[in-house]
């Protein structure tokens, strides 16, 4: 298959998935546009163990990843310089509940990253490319080379096994 036809064929899934990820227009082009430059630098690394769609979807989750992990420090700089600043005049009564609010949600969300991190493979993989990659069982037990039924008990162990880690229901 030619890469245009790669291109024509699942750029339009490949921008939706990137979408639902970021939720801006601008952002999700730029990633798809990112993916599919990653995917035609490593094209003879796809060996066909799962569909060219699943394959460009973990490649675009990855970019989105790099993307959002360089947002997330640029971020906290730009947090940190803020912080600096509004200390330097002080901070109204809102404007101390908002970065109350964030500091806690960023907290809660490391909190559960760090938890994942510690889940043995394939969960952590797995998990990942369900929650966050959005991908079906199917395409995730064909990146495995296993059927659907595998990756769906495998998501379901590693959803248990975060729940009893975080003490609560993910």
């Amino acid at each position: 298959m030619e890469i245009n036809e790669v291109y024509r064929l699942y750029y339009p899934d490949v921008y939706r998935f990137l979408y639902t990820l970021c939720g801006k227009q601008d952002v999700a082009e730029e990633l798809a546009q990112e993916t599919f430059y990653k995917a035609i630098k490593s094209i003879r690394k796809f060996r066909g163990d799962c569909s060219m769609k699943s394959w460009l979807f973990q490649i675009g989750k990855n970019t989105y990843l790099s993307w959002q992990k360089k947002q997330k420090h640029l971020a906290e700089e730009e947090l940190t310089q803020e912080n600096l600043e509004k200390g330097r005049y002080g901070l109204g009564g809102r404007e101390r509940e908002d970065v109350e609010e964030t500091v806690i949600r960023r907290n809660e969300a490391m909190r559960i990253y760090r938890e994942l991190a510690r889940l043995n493979e394939p969960y952590k993989e797995v998990f990942a490319l369900r929650v966050i990659g959005e991908l079906s069982f199917r395409e995730i037990g064909g990146i495995y080379g296993r059927g659907e039924g595998w990756a769906r008990v495998t998501y379901h162990r590693a959803k248990i096994k975060l729940q009893e880690m975080l003490g609560e229901e993910v």
